[in-house]
């Protein structure tokens, strides 16, 4: 008796593309036992390709979300660079475009100035708009840690900043310090959300930093912050470490300071 190739599965078998029609054809009627293991196979490959397909959606989608943090770090390190070449030359107007609507600055000891408009009027204490000839006022931003935050709307960024200062008359000035930033994604572009330098000391050019370690300068009587302080703490000698914004890479650990002593702040 000659088989029937009749599918007992008709509706099944019309889905299915030519090969693998002729594949089944060849092994049998799916009524056999080979044919229903090569209808199974088939069937379950079928079954499978929208399940492939959501996977490949889902690490095109992670892949996607991955380059654009990459991108907003690309962004975040550019802005904090902009920052420290627009304060290099006193062109105060344009470092304090780079602050988001409430942003804040704090340098040092002198206090929190808050908004753009304050920020641009703090910045006159370090000399008027411009860098006058034979004045230096670097400030470098060094060893960049950025981390952004999932949604990609907040990160924040430590730097080692390098300060050289020099004027007229008088002697050149070393600085060195701890930036602590954050920053939020406002209308699109990334501003700075908090500047906080922490000065970890200022020393006399020729001196050195043994024989001259010069103190950090206070709130401004002129100009006074909106708000003082966020942290006391003093400059060298003392070795005050700036808490870390970003958990251990390896353990993931957050970092816990133990800070030196200091009567005078009130740390014990």
């Amino acid at each position: 008796m000659i088989p029937s190739h009749t599918p007992a599965h008709p509706e099944l078998v019309e889905g299915l593309s030519y090969s693998s029609r002729a594949c089944l054809e060849e092994k049998g009627s799916p009524s056999t036992g080979s044919g229903r293991a090569v209808l199974s196979l088939i069937l379950g490959a079928l079954l499978a390709t929208p399940l492939q397909a959501q996977t490949v959606d889902q690490r095109i989608a992670d892949y996607r979300q991955r380059v654009e943090r990459l991108e907003d770090r690309d962004a975040i390190e550019n802005l904090q660079a902009a920052y420290g070449y627009y304060f290099d030359k006193g062109l105060w107007s344009e470092v304090a475009d780079l602050f988001a609507r409430d942003g804040t600055f704090e340098y040092g000891m002198r206090g929190v100035y808050r908004t753009p408009a304050r920020i641009e009027r703090a910045l006159l204490l370090f000399g008027p708009e411009g860098l006058a000839p034979g004045y230096l006022n670097n400030h470098m931003q060094l060893q960049a840690v950025i981390t952004v935050a999932e949604d990609g709307r907040t990160a924040s960024g430590r730097f080692q900043g390098m300060v050289m200062l020099s004027e007229p008359g008088h002697n050149g000035v070393w600085g060195v310090g701890i930036y602590e930033n954050r920053y939020v994604k406002e209308g699109g572009k990334w501003k700075i959300a908090s500047l906080h330098f922490y000065p970890t000391g200022f020393t006399d050019y020729d001196l050195g930093w043994m024989k001259s370690q010069l103190p950090l300068a206070g709130q401004s009587a002129l100009f006074p912050p909106d708000e003082p302080p966020s942290e006391p703490y003093r400059a060298l000698p003392s070795n005050y470490i700036p808490p870390f914004s970003y958990r251990h890479p390896v353990t993931g650990e957050e970092i816990t300071l133990v800070q030196p002593a200091d009567d005078l702040v009130g740390r014990e």
